[in-house]
């Protein structure tokens, strides 16, 4: 009797998923616990492994359908995964048939590439294209036999399609486009256009940015920080702190700390606002804003004022990863009392950020740049950076957001605040 393959619970305030993209086909041999299909919701990517080893009999739910859950997404005949094997791959009929275990297309192979009628490469294609990295793949849409190994083997890492990624924005690959759109047919250069859906990810981030800009009264204060004495501090113990806690010392860790300073001093600026009420929170949740290939994420450090600089370190390292490799939980998305968005990275210099709901306060962080500046009435070159505080004026005041924005400028120009809560 077949096994029902159905969607799992999804989690709370999440109604409904859409099916991503399945790695496995009808005929194909299926171990238990292997992932079979992906499920987008508004904030990750869940992943449905097989309940037993068998092989997948039917699929009941195509890419792209919509499914709530314990909706049925297959069939699955139980049995040895090994005993039963999928058709070659120029045999039409999806059904399978008695053939040796070596003729088998292997998962990878045909996941990986989108030609039906294109052979594997070699027996070893599995170690090519690991799972991971099969799914972001697939879900940009890349050719990966365009992408260079540099994995053991010839093994594609994450590392590699996202230097991938940067080549085809930097070159702009004119060629791929045209054999993606057809060139007109009237005289003169080709004037196209492409309409893609947004994904469930951009459309959640559409719909909350709007939201913040249509609900909150948002204003953004503005001052700058000088970075010369966080930055002689790294230099001075960066080799030291990475040999003892595996992590390197980065400038992530003094925001946090110097802002959960600032939010203990005013709690208005860590609360939030639920219809009439004001919500003040006696714990510290920060967000971190975290660019990922399927947009922006806001993973959370949670009771960020219980942590050390190499627990804070050691987690933003590993929400980065995650969002490249989109394993982010929906727990670790949720929450929040207020969010750091470090726009430097990608070279800005001053940006009004938008709120999070519900969250009522946003620190904007900017690029770092030497400028001349007047200290004790001579003019220096110092480390600056722009700040941006946005905040809901409907709870806070500007006196509350500027001294909150000062005292976070204090902390980092005198880190010796940040080790005495000064």
């Amino acid at each position: 009797m077949p096994i029902e393959l159905k969607v799992p619970t999804l989690p709370e305030s999440v109604t409904d998923a859409t099916v991503l993209a399945w790695h496995k086909q009808p005929g194909d041999p299926v171990a238990r616990d292997e992932n079979l299909l992906d499920l987008e919701t508004d904030k990750v990517v869940l992943e449905v492994p097989s309940p037993v080893d068998g092989v997948l009999a039917e699929i009941r739910a195509e890419t792209g359908a919509v499914v709530t859950s314990d909706d049925l997404l297959g069939l699955i005949e139980q049995g040895s995964a090994t005993a039963k094997t999928a058709p070659p791959a120029e045999a039409p009929s999806p059904e399978p048939i008695d053939a040796p275990a070596a003729k088998t297309p292997t998962p990878a192979a045909k996941a990986s590439s989108p030609a039906a009628d294109t052979p594997p490469a070699s027996n070893d294609a599995e170690p090519v294209l690991t799972p991971a990295v099969r799914r972001l793949v697939k879900e940009l849409s890349l050719d990966p036999s365009k992408i260079r190994g540099t994995g053991k083997d010839g093994r594609i890492l994450k590392a590699d399609v996202m230097r991938y990624l940067d080549e085809l924005q930097k070159q702009q690959d004119e060629e791929d486009l045209k054999a993606m759109i057809p060139p007109t047919a009237e005289s003169g250069p080709a004037r196209n256009e492409t309409r893609v859906p947004m994904s469930r990810l951009r459309a959640r981030i559409a719909e909350r940015l709007v939201e913040a800009q249509h609900t909150a009264a948002i204003l953004t204060t503005f001052n700058e920080v000088d970075l010369s004495e966080v930055m002689a501090l790294r230099r001075r113990l960066r080799e030291r702190f990475e040999q003892e806690h595996g992590v390197k010392l980065g400038f992530m860790s003094f925001f946090v700390k110097a802002v959960v300073e600032a939010l203990k001093k005013f709690p208005v600026v860590n609360a939030s606002v639920d219809g009439t009420d004001i919500v003040y929170h006696d714990y510290f949740d920060i967000g971190i804003a975290v660019g990922s290939p399927r947009g922006l994420v806001v993973p959370i450090l949670r009771d960020a004022d219980q942590l050390g600089f190499a627990e804070i370190e050691h987690r933003i390292k590993q929400f980065a990863q995650k969002a490249k490799d989109g394993t982010l939980s929906y727990e670790e998305l949720t929450g929040g009392t207020f969010t750091i968005s470090n726009g430097g990275v990608y070279g800005s210099m001053l940006s009004t950020p938008i709120l999070n709901p519900p969250q009522s306060a946003i620190l904007g962080m900017h690029n770092i740049t030497e400028r001349p500046v007047v200290v004790d009435g001579e003019i220096v070159i110092r480390p600056m950076m722009y700040l941006a505080l946005s905040y809901d004026h409907r709870i806070i005041d500007g006196r509350e957001a500027v001294q909150t924005l000062v005292t976070i400028k204090q902390c980092l120009e005198d880190p010796a605040r940040l080790m005495l809560g000064v």
